[in-house]
């Protein structure tokens, strides 16, 4: 059944389909911190090991949580990995194992790539679909990147 909540048709398709490019983008992320998490060696091994742990768990919630609004909207949640592939603004590198401070810098430019293209799409959201349930998600999401931003900053000061 299509939801009427005040969301034309042409206003819930593009709020869905940037939400699937968030989902995409928020799945690629999840895996590359996860391939760091069993992956990173060296000094700050448990540290980090630790870090890329919290990070993807929190990443775990963000992609349930855009999923979720795909379905509140009336849209198919997408949920291959040739799907996400293909719509992610993230990028992949695959056979490419790097060192903590490339790993760290890896994470940090993804996260800042999603910060940018968030507050674009928090607009689009809420001045051209007129949907501010989902401004309202993306702009938490945009918090938390803000954050995991912050901290892989910190690191590489």
């Amino acid at each position: 059944m299509k939801p009427k909540i005040e969301i034309t048709d042409a206003q819930l398709k593009k709020s869905i389909d940037l939400l699937s490019v968030l989902l995409s983008d928020e799945m690629t992320l999840y895996v590359k911190t996860r391939k760091f998490h069993w992956n990173v060696s060296g000094e700050s091994f448990m540290e980090l090991h630790k870090l890329f742990e919290r990070q993807y768990t929190e990443l775990e919630e963000i992609i349930d949580e855009v999923a979720e609004r795909i379905n509140k909207l009336g849209g198919k949640t997408i949920g291959t990995m040739g799907e996400f592939i293909q719509h992610s603004r993230i990028k992949e590198n695959p056979n490419s194992y790097p060192g903590q401070k490339q790993m760290l810098q890896e994470l940090l430019s993804d996260h800042e790539t999603l910060i940018a293209e968030l507050r674009k799409d928090i607009d689009v959201c809420a001045d051209e679909n007129h949907d501010a349930g989902s401004a309202d998600l993306l702009t938490k999401i945009l918090q938390q990147h803000e954050t995991n931003a912050w901290i892989l900053r910190r690191y590489l000061s």
